[in-house]
Parts: structure tokens; C-alpha cells; sequence
């Protein structure tokens, strides 16, 4: 399968198979027009046929549900391979992740160590894989969950902000390695979003909702940009974020 006449993706794959975000982008895609649907899931995810019927009432042409545990790196190969069997994937949305209390996360290494392997390392494990891939293929669009807690890693949440510092970097890199071969990367930036994720935080400035963001994805991969922040205003926070000196940094209520 490849992109119909008018840029829309005939084959989306969703890698955090539940993840409203990821669920948002594919059926803002959707919209546009039909296509099929993989949802890579963990197996005991009590979420898998719920996200399946959305994207069946979404207008999915057929919706196939695979196993997927972001932990498992051993096994990814295999994943992907079932994402592609049947033919071309257009689209792959990198849209898993994990949180905790952010206290705990740097007195518990268990935790730490998971958190970083979700975030960060199984990242990094499928997207070399998907880069392989749409390398074969000779094009696809790759979408990638950063955060704007990775521009500049806060001491309030240093270990996920630290873990989304790492995943920006790498699908920032394979952005460029990928540009001679007709792969595209986005890397999205979103502050707080709306979402199940983020229920049991107090909402910030600047929060908006997973459709928000799914609309800023889409209109982003379409016009072939490589980064964008949700919502906009962000990039103009972070820009200034970025150059203030740490002892000042450190006393802001962020």
C-alpha cells in the first residue's frame, strides 16, 4: 500500500495501541479518508477492544490488533514484521509511555529503570526497526511523542523529562538519517494534554486536548515538518526556557 493520490495514508500503525493521543492522530487521519489500521498493544491491555471499536467507528477499512510490550525489545522484531505483513505501513505512530509520581521515580531504581526502558529505550528499539522498514519501502511517515519536559529537563520531574530528552534526540537524528531515503520523522512537543495520563496532575497553562494535538500532527506531517510543539505558543516558551540561567531556573514555579 502506499499513499493514495491525495497524500492520505492507506496504513496506519499505532505502537501504544490505547494511547488516546495515538488513537487521536489516527482518526484525525481518518477523517480524511479511510484505511487500515494496526493497533500494536499489550497483550493484557484491558483497553485493546475499545480502541479497536473507535477506530472502527472512525472509519477504519479493517482494524488489526497485535501484540506489542514495550519492555519486550527481544520480541520487537517480530512486531513490526507483523505490522508489514500485509504490505506497507504509510504511517507509524510512536505514541507509548509511562509516568509515576515523581518523587518516587528517583528513590526507586525498579521504577526508574522501567520508566527509562518504556520511554527511552523501547523508543529507540522500534524506531530502528520502523526505519528499516520504510527505508525498504523508500517512504513513509514516522510520528514520535516527545514532551516539552525534555527541552529543558526541570528538577520537579527530572527522570521522565530525562527519558523524553533522550527519545526527542534520537527521532530528531533519524529525521536527518532517514531524509535521503523518502522517510519522514515528526517529533511532536506537547505540554500537558487532556488525557488519562495526566488526570492526576493539576492542569497547567497552555493544556489542551488530544484532538488539539491530533490536528497540529496531521497538518505538521503534511507540510513535512519535522517538529511542533502543542500548543504552538510552546515553542515561544520554551525558546526563552532554554536560556535562562540555572539559579534563576531553578527558583521558577514549574
Amino acid at each position: 500500500m502506499v499513499f493514495d493520490a491525495t497524500g492520505n495514508p492507506q496504513a496506519i500503525l499505532v505502537l501504544g495501541g490505547t494511547s488516546e493521543i495515538g488513537l487521536a492522530i489516527c482518526a484525525r487521519y481518518l477523517r480524511n479518508a479511510s484505511a487500515r489500521v494496526i493497533l500494536a498493544c499489550l497483550p493484557n491491555d484491558p483497553g485493546r477492544d475499545d480502541a479497536a471499536k473507535q477506530m472502527q467507528a472512525a472509519g477504519a477499512k479493517s482494524v488489526d490488533v497485535i501484540d506489542f510490550d514495550a519492555l519486550d525489545t527481544e520480541a520487537h522484531p517480530k512486531t513490526i514484521d507483523a505490522a508489514f505483513a500485509d504490505g506497507d505501513v504509510d504511517v507509524a505512530i510512536v505514541a507509548f509511555g509511562m509516568d509515576a509520581d515523581p518523587e518516587e521515580l528517583w528513590h526507586n531504581q525498579a521504577k526508574a529503570v522501567q520508566v527509562a526502558g518504556i520511554n527511552y529505550t523501547a523508543a529507540v528499539s522500534v524506531g530502528v526497526l520502523l526505519a528499516e522498514k520504510m527505508g525498504a519501502q523508500g517512504y513513509g511517515q514516522i510520528i514520535a511523542m516527545s514532551s516539552v519536559a525534555g527541552e529543558r529537563v526541570r528538577r520537579s520531574n527530572f527522570v521522565y523529562g530525562s527519558t523524553k530528552a533522550g527519545l526527542d534526540g534520537f527521532y530528531l537524528g533519524l529525521s536527518e538519517a532517514l531524509r535521503e531515503d523518502g522517510v519522514k520523522v515528526l517529533v511532536i512537543r506537547p505540554g500537558m494534554v487532556r488525557t488519562r495520563f495526566s488526570a492526576h496532575v493539576k492542569e497547567a497553562p497552555l493544556t489542551v486536548d488530544k484532538e488539539q494535538v491530533a490536528e497540529l500532527a496531521v497538518a505538521a506531517a503534511g507540510r513535512g515538518k519535522q517538529i511542533v510543539w502543542a500548543p504552538g505558543a510552546f515553542r515561544y516558551v520554551m525558546m526563552v526556557l532554554r536560556h535562562v540561567p540555572r539559579a534563576l531556573f531553578r527558583r521558577l514555579p514549574i
